[in-house]
């Protein structure tokens, strides 16, 4: 169950931050050659690689995860959405020397990057996929997603962000590296950056506030053994009376580096 909440959260962010992902995408299109070859790494649920051969026509995408349920769901949405002829998988850890995926015009990783044991030696390994000119693109998170911001209740989601950071902090997870200079000492060039600030008021549309629940039941899953009682006790009460709320609102950050081989 876990792992379905996970894959709708994702396809969620897609729907729900529509318009951030097709302006970064838009982006690529006008920086990357004609009808590129692209590898996703770390494709997930495949809202990047659905995105990238939906909006760039003459695309075609290798989508690389470790997951074997991820890159089936997104076969399957692929195959749903007309693009099974445009999008490949390849299941792969990337903190283990990598399969044979280039040359390629552009090496996307969204929110993938901070996962990676050594992200400094992934770029390296990126910049080596790529054809001369191609381009590279990280997109990040600045701040994971809130929705009671301005509620009475945005005490608590606080403190279970705070206890979350802590948790990704002990895993290891690389959330606060300067992404602009691991890329230049990777080999690449031209690298520019560009910084959302993303809000969307209450009321919030069923998808959005489905996003919402989804998102801070998984919170409250992950802080099982980390939270005081009465914490989440607090946490408990909150996500049970998601449904019907009409003052959620969605606001995150998200940084979004292009740089060329």
């Amino acid at each position: 169950m876990a792992h379905d909440h996970m894959i709708e959260m994702l396809d969620l962010d897609a729907e729900v931050l529509h318009d951030y992902h097709s302006d970064v995408i838009g982006w690529v299109g006008r920086e990357a050659a004609a009808d590129p070859r692209i590898v996703d790494l770390g494709a997930g649920s495949g809202t990047g690689s659905l995105a990238l051969a939906r909006e760039l026509p003459g695309a075609r995408v290798t989508a690389v995860d470790v997951d074997p349920e991820m890159l089936a769901h997104l076969r399957a949405r692929a195959a749903e959405a007309g693009l099974g002829d445009r999008i490949d998988t390849v299941e792969a850890d990337l903190d283990q020397p990598w399969p044979a995926l280039g040359p390629v015009d552009v090496v996307w990783a969204a929110s993938s990057m901070h996962h990676m044991a050594d992200p400094g030696r992934a770029l390296t390994s990126a910049h080596g996929l790529l054809r001369p000119g191609g381009v590279l693109v990280v997109a990040e998170l600045e701040s994971f997603p809130r929705f009671l911001t301005g509620t009475p209740d945005e005490a608590v989601e606080d403190a279970g962000h705070a206890e979350m950071d802590k948790r990704r902090h002990e895993a290891g997870l690389h959330m606060h590296e300067n992404w602009g200079a691991l890329i230049s000492r990777a080999g690449f060039t031209e690298v520019a950056e560009r910084h959302f600030d993303i809000a969307l008021p209450a009321p919030l549309p069923p998808a959005a506030a489905r996003y919402a629940a989804v998102t801070l039941s998984r919170m409250r899953h992950g802080l099982e053994d980390r939270l005081p009682a009465a914490d989440l006790a607090a946490l408990d009460r909150v996500v049970a009376g998601l449904p019907g709320r009409n003052d959620l609102s969605v606001r995150t950050n998200r940084t979004v580096l292009l740089a060329r081989r």
